[in-house]
C-alpha cells in the first residue's frame, strides 16, 4: 500500500466514513483498513498509550507487544483493585503428601501445597511438612 492510498484512507476516516465504506471506495478489505488504523497510532511509528492504573503515558516501539501498565507495581495494584477477590479459576486441592487443602490459581492442577511436600513425597522421605 503506497502513501497516497494511506493518506486517502485517513482523510476518509476524518470525514466520518465507516470502515466498510472506506473499503468499498478503495477496493481493500475491511480488515486491511482496520489493521492500518490499529498500527498507525502516531506518525513516528511508535505507539503511545497510557497505563491502566496511573495514567502515565507509555512509549512503545512499533515491533513490541502492546503494554498496558508502566510497571509491575501498577499491574499488581490494578489487578488487586479490579478482581474483587472473586477469581473464577481458583481450585481447592488436596496435597498428595500432607493431605492438607490448599487453593491454586493455576492453569495446571497442582498436586502439592509446597515444594517441600513435593520433595518429601517424590523422594519418599518420611518427614512431615511444616509449612
Amino acid at each position: 500500500m503506497n502513501e497516497d492510498l494511506k493518506n486517502k484512507i485517513f482523510i476518509f476516516k476524518n470525514e466520518g466514513m465507516s470502515y466498510s465504506n472506506i473499503a468499498q471506495k478503495t477496493g481493500l478489505s475491511i480488515n486491511t483498513i482496520k489493521s492500518l488504523f490499529r498500527r498507525q497510532n502516531s506518525k513516528d511509528g511508535k505507539k503511545y498509550t497510557s497505563c491502566k492504573n496511573c495514567g502515565k503515558e507509555l512509549n512503545i516501539s512499533s515491533n513490541s507487544r502492546i503494554k498496558k501498565f508502566c510497571l509491575d507495581v501498577c499491574r499488581f495494584k490494578w489487578w488487586n483493585k479490579n478482581t474483587d477477590g472473586n477469581r473464577k479459576c481458583v481450585k481447592v486441592l488436596i496435597c498428595k503428601n500432607c493431605r492438607r487443602k490448599f487453593k491454586s490459581y493455576d492453569n495446571k492442577a497442582r498436586q502439592y501445597c509446597c515444594h517441600k511436600c513435593y520433595i518429601i513425597h517424590r523422594f519418599k522421605n518420611n518427614k512431615e511438612c511444616f509449612s
